[in-house]
């Protein structure tokens, strides 16, 4: 059994609700409506009722009022919601209203629909009705409407007669609300979405071949279901019987078609039809599907250690907006979901101790909003830029660039087994691995870290996967970006059910990266993989791998593997050998985003 050490960041998970920071102070205890004197800003508690797919609701949010904000004083304003299973009140959550309204920033915190004492279905940030929602509250702060008991924010900056100088901020299910709501609502000013998704599909049911198409990918059944039933499990977390948050029997608290879509990627099958309306329904709430209507500038912060939304799903977001002139700039931290939410590295963001202006992050989010709320001629920082956990110093941690990175090394599969930088070195040769009816390979457990629980280390066992090694390096190599495997295989069983109807008869592998050590241990790079569910067996295919921020050191060597199964998705129905042939003239090759 092939083993992996741990790798780098620390990994440890939090409930999901916890996106944004670490050990946060606890919730300001409020008695609604009155505001509470906190020396620095009040914070009042509102209620608006607003019309949100086609059910009536209230929203529940906090309104944060820095001292000395009034009418002939005024300021703008910041909007922010909670992560999937949160609310206004989780400490991270609190934590946004806090530091703004500490920098002299208006701030409304709200829960998001169908979470906290918001009423409403969750459904996945829709921006025709979480969008719409939150669009209601920017009118709010815009003076066009009064929260429910009759206040009014009349001291909020305004660009013109309804429109608040306005920024969004917040993570995971609190970044894809800023999209939404810019997508529908054009009054927003700046945006900060941090660890959050471009496509639900990928994010659900990832397919890393190039150019797949309509075939759908691996499900990921332990991250989807713990999401799935955080939402169901709502009134043991936050009860509530309001009744615009009960949709059927069927399907408790989501939308129905997010219901759907759980039921058919558990149900191990793609027949033709279902399978395009998942898709469909998974895109449509997604930014990849309204990015062409977002027009404030994005300042986009995605996490290296994160299974659930990786580094590609921000680059994907990255190239759109730049590609349609929206100002936009990106930031690799360290922590995401996978890893670091409780505990950044030294000198990372950490909303809990208030580090906006010591830490690179916070440093880059301040200038943001001081550059398009407040309208400071300030430096907003590079289009690019990534954390290096191989620099001690926090202060040189980030490493900046103008634009990404592109595959720059290119090395290939030989048929012995060795990972070659030169094409005439590549033996002929052919290997061949078989899947079991049960997983054989672990990268990682994603209901581990939010029980609670230790992760075992990655392995692979004997017989389930192929491994390319090459030498040992003999400088030290920098890996940022996202890497590209070019593969053919030669599997009959899966040729014989090529033409099936039901896409899950296709070939399932999974593309990954180790780094061996001198000692022979290995680390699978944040314990990322790469889905593949092959298009058409009888083709060559590439694979974009999840992007990574990686160094390996002198004397270490990379490890390329493809294996036959992950206990975190869904794998191959049926037993499906797979032969890998090598030749000097015809072989697999592995592209490698190197930064000399």
């Amino acid at each position: 059994m092939e083993v992996s050490v741990s790798r780098r960041v620390p990994r440890f998970r939090t409930p999901l609700a916890l996106v944004l920071g670490a050990t946060l102070t606890a919730p300001l205890a409020l008695t609604a409506p009155a505001a509470a004197a906190t020396g620095q800003f009040t914070v009042t508690a509102l209620k608006f009722t607003v019309q949100a797919g086609g059910r009536t609701c209230t929203v529940d949010a906090d309104l944060y009022r820095p001292a000395g904000v009034d009418r002939a004083h005024r300021a703008p304003a910041v909007l922010a919601t909670n992560g999937f299973g949160g609310s206004k009140s989780d400490g991270s959550t609190d934590a946004v209203g806090k530091a703004f309204a500490q920098r002299g920033y208006v701030a409304l915190v709200y829960s998001g629909l169908g979470f906290g004492r918001s009423g409403c279905l969750i459904s996945l940030d829709d921006p025709t009705i979480d969008g719409v929602a939150a669009s209601r509250l920017v009118d709010f702060l815009g003076g066009r409407r009064a929260a429910d008991d009759g206040t009014k924010a009349d001291f909020v900056t305004l660009d013109g007669p309804g429109d608040p100088r306005i920024g969004m901020v917040g993570g995971s299910y609190g970044g894809a609300i800023q999209l939404a709501t810019a997508a529908v609502d054009q009054r927003l000013d700046a945006l900060v979405p941090m660890i959050t998704w471009n496509d639900l599909a990928y994010s659900l049911d990832p397919n890393n071949a190039i150019g797949s198409g309509s075939v759908p990918g691996a499900f990921k059944w332990q991250w989807a279901n713990g999401f799935y039933l955080i939402g169901e499990g709502q009134p043991l977390l936050e009860p509530n019987l309001d009744p615009s948050r009960i949709n059927s029997l069927a399907c408790l608290h989501f939308v129905t078609k997010a219901c759907d879509t759980v039921r058919t990627l558990n149900s191990g099958r793609y027949p033709a039809k279902q399978t395009a309306e998942l898709l469909a329904y998974a895109r449509s709430v997604s930014p990849v599907s309204y990015l062409n209507r977002v027009k404030a500038p994005t300042l986009l912060v995605q996490g290296q250690a994160d299974s659930l939304f990786n580094l590609n799903e921000a680059t994907a977001t990255y190239k759109t907006l730049k590609g349609q002139g929206t100002l936009t700039k990106m930031i690799w931290q360290s922590w995401g979901h996978s890893g670091g939410i409780t505990d950044p590295a030294a000198g990372e963001l950490n909303l809990g101790q208030g580090n906006l202006e010591t830490s690179y992050v916070g440093r880059r989010i301040l200038a943001w909003f001081d550059r398009y709320l407040g309208k400071k001629n300030v430096d907003t920082g590079p289009a690019f830029a990534y954390y290096r956990d191989w620099i001690t110093d926090p202060n040189g941690a980030y490493a900046t660039a103008d634009h990404l990175p592109a595959p720059s090394r290119t090395l290939y599969l030989s048929g012995d087994g060795k990972l070659v930088d030169n094409r005439s070195k590549v033996a002929r040769g052919s290997r061949t691995y078989t899947n079991w009816l049960v997983s054989t390979s672990h990268s990682e457990s994603s209901l581990y870290g939010i029980l609670g629980l230790p992760d075992p280390a990655p392995y692979d066992t004997p017989g389930t996967y192929l491994g390319w090694t090459s030498e040992p390096l003999t400088r030290t190599t920098d890996v940022v970006g996202a890497p590209r495997a070019t593969l053919k295989v030669v599997s009959p069983k899966a040729e014989r059910t090529q033409r099936s109807e039901d896409a899950a008869d296709k070939l399932v592998l999974f593309a990954k990266l180790y780094d061996v050590a001198p000692d022979g241990s290995r680390t699978l790079v944040h314990r990322l993989v790469a889905p593949v569910r092959v298009p058409d067996v009888t083709k060559s295919f590439t694979v974009t791998l999840p992007g990574i921020v990686h160094r390996y050191e002198k004397g270490h060597r990379l490890r390329f593997v493809i294996a036959a199964s992950d206990d975190a998705y869904f794998g191959n129905r049926g037993i499906k050998p797979v032969t890998v042939v090598s030749a000097p003239g015809d072989t697999g090759v592995l592209q490698l985003p190197v930064i000399d």
